[in-house]
């Protein structure tokens, strides 16, 4: 009985026009979540992540690669050293060459080296007096490229990458949470707006018909001129309210269209949800959801590897630096193409280069400090932020638990001054109550109505919130997750 009175005293205070679309509070939330400008800027931010994170795998996958040169043609004046006396003399080159070569390369990640294998054939002809055809093939070739004592990045990239991904992802669905808590706002904004708007509508004509008995009252005597100016001065006032009300009506109905990407000539018929779910959030819970599937421990894991990072490339670049490489493989010359593949000759090549600062003024060891200094900045800053994370979920849980008392309290309270109000209707109409009590009668009432629809709209956005920091949904009692094949697709 009493929760069918509340619907009727809501119902008469939403009155919309008849064109407005009817949408709850979880239609709203599912039409921002699917084509609000924020949506769509979430979807491409995390649509980018992915294709690096693709471009990353791609990188430690082996590469295969077609090259080679195709009619390079060459007449011109080449300088050209004698091997009988040493002399340097300028000869004509004209000469065609045509090349073709197929390699397969392979980043080793624990290595930080580059492993190729390789196949090419090339053909000279050389035009001129003495014309003259040579081939050169090497079928197989095995090459390595190995750095030593340096920075390592494909190792580093290895720890980095996956995480800078799951960060994306975790990312987007808490930009969803943050949608929807925005919806929640301009939603109940727009339900609160209409509200007021149509309490000031109801205030002006009670007040017109309570002027009308006073007016009567008067003539007998039982009501004074500084009432009858009290009810007047209050009609007044709601006709100006009717007016601000409805500029807000209509400015809190372009935000939530803007929210949920309609254009402004859209109208919604809001409908207030008191269907509050019987959920009470257990602080150890909340928490272990929150360190475990927000981006708030993937930002610190992240940020520890980076600074650690940074150390290890400032230690490499500061000592001894030295690579290595090899090659190893056939070849072979011939004038015809049927002997470029004949009595094939064996190649190979090590090498091993360095470099060794003798003196850099300090420069590698303010690098490599420099890098320490920024690690224990970022440590301290991880320690810093774990607490003001915790202090975050411990103020949000207390907000939810209390918010649904609060809700309860105030339902309770707009019952009350409804009934008492139209109690105090009846005793004026009847001489037995003063214009004074009738007004604060009134001003309780507006305040209830008000007040109700304020702690619905914090209990759903202090409910989003709690989400947007565990990524759960605490009614089904699963974690949040994304299909990224669908939305991929999309």
């Amino acid at each position: 009985m009493r929760y069918s009175r509340i619907v009727i005293i809501i119902a008469a205070f939403l009155s919309v026009p008849s064109n407005a679309q009817t949408s709850t509070l979880y239609d709203a939330i599912a039409t921002a979540r699917n084509q609000s400008v924020e949506a769509k800027e979430a979807r491409q931010s995390f649509i980018s992540t992915y294709w690096a994170y693709r471009t990353y795998q791609a990188s430690r996958l082996p590469s295969f690669n077609l090259y080679g040169g195709l009619m390079n043609f060459d007449r011109s004046l080449t300088l050209m050293q004698s091997y009988e006396d040493g002399s340097f003399q300028y000869v004509n080159s004209y000469n065609l060459q045509n090349s073709l070569g197929l390699q397969v390369s392979q980043n080793l990640t624990f290595t930080g080296g580059t492993l190729s294998v390789y196949s090419d054939l090339s053909r000279i002809d050389q035009f001129g007096i003495d014309k003259s055809l040579t081939w050169y093939s090497q079928p197989v070739t095995v090459s390595y490229y190995q750095p030593l004592f340096t920075y390592n990045q494909f190792k580093w990239d290895k720890k980095i990458e996956p995480k800078e991904y799951e960060r994306g992802k975790r990312q987007y669905m808490e930009s969803m949470e943050q949608i929807t808590i925005n919806t929640v706002r301009a939603y109940h904004s727009l339900i609160l707006a209409r509200m007021n708007n149509n309490i000031a509508s109801s205030n002006y004509a009670n007040t017109g018909k309570m002027l009308s008995v006073a007016r009567e009252r008067q003539a007998l005597g039982s009501v004074t001129r500084d009432e009858l100016l009290q009810l007047e001065l209050r009609m007044l006032n709601d006709s100006i309210s009717i007016n601000e009300t409805a500029v807000a009506v209509r400015e809190a109905q372009m935000v939530l269209n803007s929210v949920l990407g309609y254009d402004e000539s859209y109208e919604i018929t809001p409908v207030l949800e008191e269907n509050l779910p019987d959920v009470y959030m257990d602080y150890d819970l909340v928490m272990a959801k929150a360190l475990e599937n927000s981006t708030f421990n993937l930002d610190n894991e992240i940020n520890l590897l980076n600074a650690e990072a940074a150390v290890a490339q400032a230690k490499a670049s500061r000592g001894i630096s030295m690579s290595l490489n090899a090659r190893f493989g056939l070849s072979q010359t011939a004038p015809d193409f049927g002997g470029v593949y004949s009595d094939l000759l064996d190649q190979e090549v090590v090498g091993l280069s360095f470099s060794v600062p003798i003196f850099d003024w300090g420069l590698g060891k303010g690098k490599v400090q420099k890098a320490k200094a920024a690690q224990e900045v970022v440590r301290a800053q991880v320690q810093q932020s774990e607490n003001d994370f915790r202090r975050q979920i411990f103020t949000a849980v207390g907000q939810f638990n209390n918010q649904r008392h609060q809700c309860s309290v105030s339902k309770r309270a707009m019952l009350i001054a409804q009934e008492r109000y139209e109690l105090m209707m009846e005793k004026f109409r009847s001489g037995k109550a003063s214009v004074m009590e009738l007004n604060t009668a009134q001003s309780e009432n507006d305040t209830a109505l008000q007040k109700y629809i304020t702690d619905v709209s914090n209990f759903w956005e202090y409910y989003y919130t709690l989400r947007q920091y565990t990524l759960y949904d605490f009614i089904k009692g699963q974690d949040l997750d994304i299909d990224v094949n669908e939305m991929i697709a999309r």
